[in-house]
């Protein structure tokens, strides 16, 4: 994609550039729906989409829906190049000059792009929220305005469970899936290395954590000793987890599913085929477990996440990129998401069908909605998380104070460096 010049202070300036945010929500307009091509014969409408290598197939069969639906309009050549969503904002900024126009990508890097002055705000907002659910239409605005198509609202996590093994009731608590596992020679999966999922055992406890007004920098209270629930009764519920030996704490949850050694354990709608596939009429999916911590039972939590499409500022198509972000978004575009990926909808028409409110992931991921926070946090969360995760996986074998560790943990998570 060709662009017009770039100006790199905007980039310099995207960290003290959030107080800024939210001026006027003036799109770029769409080219008129005339019913005879826009662009003489020869001109070619040149688009990149960026999106993830799981969605190849999918992609490829969008874009030339896309293609079908605007043949009258214009001529296109669309090249679509397969970026992770999660680094997407990274390979943006790494590739600015010759990046994409359109990019699918999840809802914590929005602020920053927005800062960057990288995202075109949304141009039909007001249709866009209509056809969407308002938790996904507000974690892809800032200050009220919409720079983003909600894609999925399927992006957090929860329990699958193997029905030959547990019960509805065995599944209510964390300590009935240790019981069952540890009977049966099996394990109970989830990746404490990321503080993605370590979320789930301070959500629900009043304990806190978030970004500062800044916008960057991190508040974080999970050391406080002044609270019902305190940071030493979490940290003591997980070691007693750990302790259990039915934990596996390494690894991908798919690979414990595919080798046989999980009867249950933490993830997303995306293993949801797999677990299907492997367990079959077994595969059984639900809200987290409560897990023990401070004597009493305290439901487990989960950052709730959503996946987007921008549009790049600084395309020379800005008004073909819109459409083609709105197409791959629309209603009919997220349910084929859904048959092809098991990825659930934002789209309030498509996540209402009967197919899709039957799958027991999209089941499952609503009912642990209740107990779901927007993940709002800054850089500085992921490594202390991840050193604390593995610390209490392993047992804290040093034996180290458990309020020192929490207290480091906390300077980490709110360190402006």
């Amino acid at each position: 994609m060709r662009k017009t010049r770039f100006h790199a202070v905007l980039l310099a300036g995207a960290i003290t550039a959030f107080g800024l945010l939210g001026c006027g929500d003036e799109g770029i307009k769409p080219p008129e729906e005339t019913g005879s091509k826009t662009q003489e014969a020869s001109s070619v409408i040149a688009l990149t989409l960026w999106g993830s290598n799981e969605d190849a197939e999918l992609l490829e069969e969008l874009v030339e829906g896309f293609k079908s639906q605007y043949a009258r309009q214009a001529e296109f050549d669309i090249t679509v190049e397969y970026q992770g969503e999660a680094n997407c904002k990274d390979a943006l900024f790494g590739r600015l000059a010759d990046g994409p126009d359109v990019f699918t990508f999840a809802d914590d890097q929005l602020r920053v792009m927005v800062a960057a002055g990288v995202l075109a705000p949304v141009e039909d907002a007001g249709m866009v929220r209509e056809n969407n659910i308002e938790a996904a239409c507000e974690a892809a605005s800032v200050n009220g305005v919409l720079y983003a198509y909600p894609m999925t609202a399927d992006n957090g996590y929860f329990l699958y469970y193997n029905k030959a093994y547990l019960s509805e009731e065995d599944i209510k608590t964390m300590d009935g899936i240790l019981r069952v596992a540890r009977e049966n020679g099996k394990k109970f999966a989830m990746d404490w290395s990321s503080g993605w999922y370590l979320y789930s055992f301070f959500g629900e406890t009043g304990l806190s954590v978030g970004l500062n007004a800044d916008g960057v920098s991190n508040a974080c209270d999970w050391n406080a000793v002044d609270r019902e629930i305190t940071g030493m009764d979490v940290a003591k519920g997980m070691l007693a987890i750990a302790d259990s030996r039915a934990l596996d704490a390494s690894g991908l949850f798919a690979d414990k599913v595919k080798d046989g050694t999980a009867i249950a354990g933490v993830s997303g709608v995306w293993d949801s085929n797999l677990v299907a596939e492997t367990w079959g009429e077994n595969y059984g999916a639900a809200k987290l477990p409560t897990y023990t911590c401070g004597g009493r039972q305290v439901q487990m939590s989960s950052f709730a996440g959503y996946k987007m499409v921008g549009v790049n500022a600084y395309s020379e198509q800005g008004e073909w990129a819109q459409k083609l972000a709105d197409y791959i978004t629309n209603e009919e575009s997220q349910t084929l998401r859904f048959v092809q990926r098991g990825q659930g909808p934002s789209n309030v028409r498509a996540s209402s069908s009967d197919e899709i409110a039957a799958s027991p992931a999209i089941k499952a991921i609503l009912a642990q909605s209740e107990y779901s926070n927007l993940q709002s946090i800054g850089g500085n969360y992921w490594a202390p998380t991840q050193k604390f995760g593995e610390l209490m996986a392993a047992g804290n074998t040093e034996g180290r104070n458990l309020q020192d560790i929490l207290d480091e943990l906390v300077k980490g998570i709110t360190s402006l460096y």
